[in-house]
Parts: C-alpha cells; structure tokens; sequence
C-alpha cells in the first residue's frame, strides 16, 4: 500500500502516482489505526479511510477518526434457566441475564433491547419490578415519583391460576461514552410473594406449566 503522498509545487504528477495515490486510494487503506497515524499524523477533517484490522470505513471528524453510521457489532445473552427472589425491597440480579460489549469508539451508541418472560405467585400486590442497568448504572427507567416503583418494565399474575408467563420488553439507545468493555444487565425485585423468570408459579411437571427463556441483545450503533 502506498499510503498517503503530498505533492510539491512544480512536481510532475506521474501515471504512477495516480494509480497508487489518487484512483486506487481514493479512500485510504491502513492495516490498522496505527499504521494510519504514522501516515497520516495531522489529518484534515473529511478524511475517509479503510482499516483492515477492523474492516470498515471511518471519517475524521476534526477530532478523531469514527466509523460511518452503522450497525457494527451485535452481541446476545440468552438465559434458558429459571429463577427465583422472594419479597425484597431491594433489587436481586437476575443470574445469567447480561452481556457485554465493547464499543468501537466512544462516540458510538448501544442499542439494548430485553425480553424478561417470567411470573407470580397469586395475589393483588404480588409484581415483579425490573430495572435495566449499563455496570453499576441504572438506566431507561421512569421518573422518581414518591415512593412509586421506577422500573424498566414489570409483570405480575393476578388471575385464578398459577401456570401463565408473562413476557416484558423494552429497548433502549444508551451512550457509553467508552471504548471499554461495558455489561448490560437486568435486576428485579418481587413487591410481594415471590418473582420467577423463564417459568410459571405453580412450574407443575406437566405441559400446561411452560419453561421459556429471556435475552438481552446489544448493537453497536454508529452515529
């Protein structure tokens, strides 16, 4: 690769140096952001190039090099077992419901969405409060009110059976602000009684009581 050539004033402009820096690099092409800043140390804005390491296209924008808008990177977390937290007033991590993922640049967006299938055991005040979080960081839940319950979605069984699941779901555009590992979980609470996930309250060995599963999905989103 030719990398990035400056001409001189008064310099002929040869069939070579077309080929190599104007037609076939157009867009220039790194091995990776290293290699670019050793060619390139003080880009202008507007500048597009392509890095092989991370294979795709970034822009400056003045500041630093970023990926066009995109979709860059997806990353799941499937929970297919069950559980379970009795009355708390505290939130309880729902085990195995996460994922983590590492932003490309710290100007990128994640999209979260969530899908909680779960239930109650029966009574009026017994519901299952769940909250989403970005590490130790509470996010994309209502407003304070009182001494309301501020959740990212909820369920509860009020009905005159135990086998039903109910399913909630929710999807966020969060900004990181990082190029560091971040993980995206889900914590619950029961207000009564007792909460469950991936399964019924009664979870009687019969086809009527079902066994589901819950996820989380994150998108890297370049803006």
């Amino acid at each position: 690769m030719a990398g990035r050539k400056v001409f001189t004033s008064g310099e002929i402009l040869t069939a070579a140096d077309v080929n190599s820096f104007l037609m076939d690099q157009s867009v220039m092409v790194f091995a990776d952001s290293s290699a670019r800043s050793s060619a390139i140390p003080t880009p202008s804005e507007g500048m597009v190039t392509y890095v092989e390491d991370a294979n795709r296209v970034e822009v400056y924008d003045g500041a630093a090099f970023g990926p066009i808008g995109g979709i860059l990177q997806v990353v799941q977390g499937v929970k297919t077992n069950v559980f379970s937290a009795s009355t708390s007033t505290s939130y309880t991590a729902i085990t195995g419901l996460s994922a983590s993922i590492t932003p490309s640049s710290a100007s990128s967006k994640v999209l979260v969405m969530a899908n909680v299938q779960g239930s109650t055991t029966l009574g009026s005040n017994n519901q299952a409060q769940l909250r989403q979080l970005r590490d130790a960081t509470v996010i994309h839940v209502g407003d304070s009110a009182g001494s309301r319950g501020q959740t990212s979605g909820s369920y509860s069984a009020r009905n005159s059976s135990n086998f039903p699941t109910f399913t909630t779901s929710w999807s966020v555009l969060d900004e990181p602000a990082t190029t560091s590992s971040v993980t995206y979980s889900i914590e619950g609470r029961a207000t009564s009684g007792t909460f469950y996930v991936n399964r019924s309250a009664n979870d009687n060995d019969q086809n009527l009581y079902p066994r589901g599963v819950s996820s989380i999905i994150l998108m890297e989103v370049a803006v």
